[in-house]
């Protein structure tokens, strides 16, 4: 095996996009192409195509998916979710970010740099249009220190128009997945004073998103999302990432034409791999917070070694272990362990789904109301009832006792009518004879049904007189 040379170590205390005083060095990264670039373009696209038609999509009459934390409702898939869904939601973010830290662990940040939204946008659309307005990174660079003429300013300003328009698009199509896209069409196509509230959280959005992908861009990724600190922890060295493969690279040198050198490395230092990162970083200096495994580097070292008839894949997508020792091992018991949490939850969560029912009953005595003696030897309580549609369509429901001798009477009608994903309200006596009773607090269960089906089961208790012989 070849000695691995160590080249200067200051990448290990600082990163590439803040110089010695602190300050933000601007990343111009010059434009890839490669095949990893064309197949990152058509995952973008469907992607990109699926984000934006999202809240378009029904299933069932219901969104595809929508997550209004402001009237607590969920919708995932067209399934709908309520605060009383609320532990099957949470169970379903767990069962996902265990699946996300199973996937870093075994390969690495394919999703900053191929899923991420971050990503997508300020790769393959911000960024492209960048390159289309202003030329490739040279061409950025020398319009940036060029002084403020028509060039300059017409060019600038017909960047940061599509930018604003795009970051505008963005945000609606945020704000879909929050409130609706029909609530969004009438915020859009109303006055702003009749919807004060949703106009500022619109014109909110837009900015936030123009300004991430205008000015703040590879810094999102660097110092504010947490899933690129973590990876500090969840990758290994069997993980597969973006890897430079210093055993055949290393010592690196500058090729001599028609000359033979053979105390070298394959890597020519040409620095393409830095120049073409869209976080400023160096691969050759190995795993690092910063890269988001976009293969960009990977495009362009292919493409330097093909011209100097070197093999491709001196950076490639691999692990530690597989160019150090030749070995790649993805099922390691890191992975098993991983793996079988991930199965107890995914059971878990497809039972608790499977099982839940089409209505959630809720039952509770009149505060402050003790029972009632009617009809001479009969005791009567007042119950309020919250039901709530969980379906997409309209539910009539009948409220029975399981035991026979007792009597339901629902204020205002025999029945109470749902609207599809709705609730309502109704209140009801239960009345029993005094027989029937064993003391002053009994337990007692209500089937909710749906004409002759029986839908959920609710227990309550029943207030009746103290009876002398329990004493």
């Amino acid at each position: 095996m070849k000695e691995l040379y160590e080249y200067d170590e200051e990448y290990r205390d600082t990163i590439a996009t803040v110089d010695a005083q602190g300050k933000r060095i601007w990343v111009f990264p010059k434009k890839p192409k490669g095949k990893f670039y064309n197949a990152r373009t058509l995952v973008s696209v469907i992607l990109l195509s699926i984000l934006f038609a999202g809240p378009f999509i029904k299933i069932g009459g219901q969104p595809f998916l929508l997550l209004n934390i402001f009237e607590r409702k969920f919708v995932v898939l067209g399934t709908v979710f309520w605060p009383q869904d609320f532990f099957i939601f949470a169970l379903g973010l767990i069962t996902f970010f265990v699946f996300i830290i199973l996937f870093t662990v075994v390969f690495g940040r394919v999703w900053c740099g191929w899923a991420c939204p971050q990503t997508l946008f300020m790769e393959m659309v911000f960024r492209r249009i960048e390159y289309l307005i202003e030329g490739d990174a040279n061409q950025q660079r020398k319009l940036k220190k060029s002084p403020w003429n028509a060039e300059k300013i017409g060019k600038r300003l017909l960047k940061h128009s599509i930018f604003g328009l795009i970051a505008i698009l963005i945000g609606h199509t945020a704000m879909a997945y929050l409130i609706g896209i029909e609530k969004v069409k009438e915020i859009a196509t109303q006055s702003p004073a009749e919807n004060m509230a949703g106009f500022l959280g619109l014109v909110a959005f837009s900015f936030i998103f123009y300004g991430v992908f205008a000015y703040l861009r590879e810094q999102a990724c660097i110092a504010i999302c947490p899933y690129g600190r973590l990876q500090g922890v969840l990758l290994v060295k069997d993980s597969m990432a973006v890897m430079y493969d210093w055993i055949r690279g290393e010592p690196r040198g500058k090729m001599k034409k028609d000359q033979v050198q053979a105390d070298k490395g394959d890597c020519i230092d040409c620095k393409l791999c830095v120049h073409v990162c869209p976080t400023g970083i160096d691969i050759r200096n190995g795993t690092q917070l910063e890269c988001v495994n976009c293969t960009a580097c990977i495009d362009v070292c292919d493409d330097v070694m093909t011209k100097i008839d070197k093999p491709k894949g001196l950076i490639k997508i691999s692990s530690y272990n597989a160019i150090a020792e030749g070995k790649k091992k993805l099922f390691t018991p890191r992975v098993a362990g991983y793996t079988g949490v991930l199965v107890v939850l995914i059971t878990l969560l497809t039972v608790f789904v499977s099982t839940r029912s089409d209505i959630q009953a809720t039952i509770l005595r009149v505060p402050g109301m003790l029972y009632q003696r009617v009809e001479g030897d009969k005791i009567q309580n007042l119950y309020n009832i919250q039901l709530i549609n969980k379906t997409t369509e309209e539910m009539t429901i009948n409220i029975k006792l399981m035991e026979s001798e007792g009597s339901i009477e629902v204020v205002g009608g025999h029945t109470i009518t749902i609207a599809p994903s709705g609730k309502s309200d109704a209140v009801f006596y239960v009345r029993f004879p005094e027989s029937a009773l064993k003391g002053n607090k009994n337990e007692i269960v209500l089937g909710i049904y749906q004409g002759e089906v029986l839908i959920d089961e609710v227990k309550s208790n029943f207030l009746g007189p103290i009876k002398i012989d329990s004493l």
